[in-house]
């Protein structure tokens, strides 16, 4: 016959193991809710704007169809069976461009909209002529980091970091030479031969756009108020006025 002091004894494992099961199940429920927060998280972070590119692709090929009335971010492809060789060609990036303007540079861009064929891939690329001190003024491309080779001639090349250490980075560029300038940031390339040069970059857009800064803050359509501008750049009015006639 077993005590009373037996039988607790008996069960002793039992509860122990009750006990044990409980802690776990407790604990994989708060796990799960911690995986479901890290799951919203993530799914947050992957929509948000700050880490947001081209759009990837999820077939082999989605050609832009520039006749499409829908809006999307990027274009809608066209029907692959309507799909040729020339939705991916472009001729005549070897031809020398027109440098006679202002700022004595002129950039063939070669993106989405020049070749159908880049939708989805995230590419684009362009040719840059530059005359004998001629400039590709300081602007920024917002979806895109820039990685230029020199074909011709020699270039000083340069981008600024963010406020607030505002380091401008610089190099003397010769043929065969390549720099990378990152997305975002402020860059240039002057040309300060008295020979023409040409360059030849890669972009990682389809679409990289392009903001010129001297373009944007004194040519906006309205234009900026020169209380404004004169406040930024600590200089009088009369300055402002006589800049922005420029643009």
């Amino acid at each position: 016959m077993l005590s009373a002091s037996n039988g607790e004894s008996s069960r002793a494992p039992f509860l122990s193991l009750l006990s044990c099961s409980r802690y776990i199940a407790e604990r994989f429920k708060d796990m799960a809710a911690a995986y479901a927060l890290l799951l919203a998280a993530l799914l947050a972070l992957a929509s948000s704007p700050t880490v947001a590119r081209d759009p990837g692709a999820l077939q082999d090929l989605c050609v832009a169809d520039n006749t499409s009335n829908v809006f999307v971010n990027g274009f809608v492809c066209k029907d692959p069976k309507l799909v040729k060789a020339e939705d991916f060609f472009f001729s005549g990036l070897d031809q020398p461009r027109d440098t006679t303007n202002k700022v004595g540079s002129n950039v063939t861009l070669l993106n989405v909209n020049r070749i159908p064929g880049l939708n989805t891939l995230g590419i684009s690329m362009a040719r840059v002529d530059y005359a004998p001190f001629g400039l590709n003024p300081p602007h920024i491309h917002p979806r895109a980091t820039e990685i230029q080779t020199v074909l011709e001639g020699s270039l000083y090349v340069g981008f600024v970091t963010s406020n607030p250490d505002n380091k401008l980075v610089t190099k003397v560029l010769r043929k065969g030479d390549v720099f990378v300038f990152p997305q975002g940031l402020i860059h240039f390339q002057f040309n300060y031969g008295t020979n023409k040069a040409v360059a030849v970059s890669g972009l990682s857009s389809q679409n990289p756009g392009v903001i010129t800064i001297a373009n944007s803050v004194f040519g906006s359509k309205p234009a900026i108020s020169d209380d404004i501008l004169a406040k930024a750049f600590q200089v009088d009015k009369k300055i402002i006025d006589r800049i922005q006639a420029h643009f």
